[in-house]
């Protein structure tokens, strides 16, 4: 028996200018009520307006949207806030190479039934996804499997069947049914070393996709809302500054990264980690140190550490300051004695 929300059309039209600040008037149709399956709401996400536009060409006129763009960028939570604004059911399936074509298909299962051990047919999270009002994001799209891409090459189709051949069943789509993918790469394969894993994707099924849209760093001011709405701290006083240093320093890593100077570059998660980290020890370079440069590849830290002199004005150690020190024994039993 389908529950309720699988029963429920998009009727609820939603402003694209009010809810997703972009100038321009329009109208979207969304669902009334949200139900299990649609994300939260995150009231400070910022929305790229081009990548924004596309994802809802893809709700409101089934199109299939690939996104691609570095670590990072916030590409499966744009996603998955445009479903949340629209309260359309959104599950996300991360391609790595776990994920096989029986897990995206199903497969027979042996189950208790009255006491007796039946076979019976388990259907994957595609066909589940199928035939359901649900938009299903693929992440990590150039990571998957040969055997999963092939089964997602038929469906990519906005009419393509779906054939369970162990079901001897072939599946149309729900008419609701949204696909959407992110990627790192755009299906060339990795040469900058960043994304182990990715492959190579193939061309007649890159070719399948309606809409491809790249999705880039923010500008440094909107990076600064974007972690001043994780954390606010950095708001007050002179952290405004330290936080606009904290900016920079990240928008060094992506120029040296462009040029290939370096081989590790600060996403916003890196600098929010860093904003975190600084509230908890309350040192800027040890937090600096925690959350990014303690990864990188240490014959670059002169690098980096050039990057910080710019932004910060000031140098910071290759070895790692000491902030705390070890109490020496001498002091220890000065303590002692004085207690005594």
């Amino acid at each position: 028996m389908s529950e309720a929300w699988e029963e429920a059309v998009p009727d609820r039209p939603v402003s694209i200018r009010e809810t997703f600040d972009i100038d321009i008037e329009g109208e979207v149709l969304g669902f009334a009520e949200p139900s299990e399956h649609v994300p939260a709401i995150d009231p400070g996400y910022r929305f790229d307006p081009r990548t924004t536009m596309a994802l809802l060409a893809g709700f409101s006129n089934n199109r299939r949207v690939l996104l691609q763009g570095r670590h990072g960028t916030g590409k499966s939570s744009h996603i998955e806030q445009v479903a949340a604004r629209l309260n359309w059911p959104c599950i996300r399936l991360n391609l790595d190479s776990h994920i096989s074509r029986i897990d995206m298909i199903g497969k027979d299962a042996i189950v208790l039934r009255e006491g007796k051990q039946v076979t019976e047919y388990r259907e994957g999270i595609l066909p589940w996804c199928y035939q359901r009002p649900v938009a299903l994001v693929l992440d990590e799209y150039d990571a998957g499997r040969p055997d999963v891409m092939f089964v997602i090459q038929r469906v990519l189709e906005a009419n393509g069947r779906l054939t369970i051949l162990d079901q001897n069943r072939v599946m149309s789509p729900h008419p609701l049914f949204r696909l959407f993918a992110t990627a790192n790469t755009v299906g060339l394969g990795d040469v900058s070393g960043l994304y182990h894993g990715t492959q190579q994707l193939n061309q007649a099924q890159l070719d399948r996709w309606n809409i491809i849209s790249r999705l880039d760093y923010l500008s440094e001011e909107e990076e600064e809302e974007v972690v001043l709405s994780k954390v606010p701290l950095m708001g007050q006083g002179e952290n405004r500054k330290i936080l606009q240093q904290m900016v920079r320093m990240a928008t060094q890593t992506r120029i040296g990264f462009e040029a290939g100077d370096v081989s590790t570059l600060m996403s916003p998660r890196s600098i929010i980690s860093w904003s975190e980290n600084y509230a908890i020890f309350g040192d800027v370079d040890y937090a600096f140190e925690t959350a990014f440069l303690n990864r990188c590849d240490q014959a670059e830290w002169p690098i980096f550490l050039e990057y910080y002199q710019r932004c910060f004005g000031r140098t910071l150690s290759e070895t790692g300051q000491q902030i705390w020190k070890r109490v020496s024994s001498e002091e220890e039993a000065g303590k002692v004695r004085a207690h005594l």
